[in-house]
């Protein structure tokens, strides 16, 4: 289960993402955004080895990005092109952190997630779960992951052996109500600048074809 660390952590995540967002071809922002983070949850990795977490930040435009990061005590073999970025945590020591979607272990409990065989857990708070956090899923055959997760403008298509894509959305918009024609999906709360809170869509399960 999680375990939130009170400790400090150099760089912190904002310093890693102000950096490494403008690279992705998802992003809309300057060159050089100004980070707040907005919130999002977690979930457990099985072997407990891979710290997992849902993030939203949002830039000085108020646009909200959800980066799911995961968290590794060594870099993960061939997956230096979802490399984030490394962190010094005051006690885990030095923590790779990459993007998610390219990370099997958070692949597979996203789509466990989806299915109802993970539990979100609060973003800040050990071993609780986050009551606020929806999914659904519909379809009848199993989610399981099939072949390497495609990035474009909009999000991150994780293919899967049922014959249908899980979509990470990366920029969220206020509405946690998926497509009429989606098979699934998770959503989530987040924090604007000024206190509202909104909901989102985080996730969508569509058909290959759609």
């Amino acid at each position: 289960m999680s375990i939130i660390h009170r400790t400090t952590i150099k760089p912190t995540k904002l310093e890693l993402l102000s950096t490494w967002l403008p690279t992705r071809t998802w992003y809309r922002g300057s060159a050089a955004p100004e980070l707040a983070k907005a919130g999002g949850f977690r979930l457990d990795d099985p072997e407990g080895e891979v710290g997992i977490e849902f993030m939203v930040v949002t830039d000085a435009d108020g646009t909200a990005y959800h980066v799911p990061l995961t968290y590794r005590g060594a870099p993960l073999p061939d997956a230096e092109h979802a490399l984030v970025g490394t962190m010094e945590h005051g006690v885990l020591g030095t923590r790779w952190a990459y993007d998610a979607a390219h990370d099997p272990v958070f692949v597979a409990e996203l789509l466990a997630l989806v299915e109802g065989r993970a539990v979100p857990q609060m973003q800040s708070v050990d071993s609780t779960p986050d009551p606020d956090i929806a999914r659904s899923y519909q379809g009848d055959a199993e989610l399981r992951p099939e072949g390497a997760p495609l990035d474009d403008e909009d999000g991150t298509d994780l293919h899967t052996t049922a014959g249908c894509v899980v979509r990470v959305h990366r920029r969220l918009g206020d509405s946690d109500i998926p497509p009429s024609d989606a098979l699934g999906h998770v959503a989530g709360h987040w924090t604007t600048a000024d206190g509202a809170s909104v909901r989102s869509v985080f996730a969508v399960v569509l058909t290959r074809s759609a």
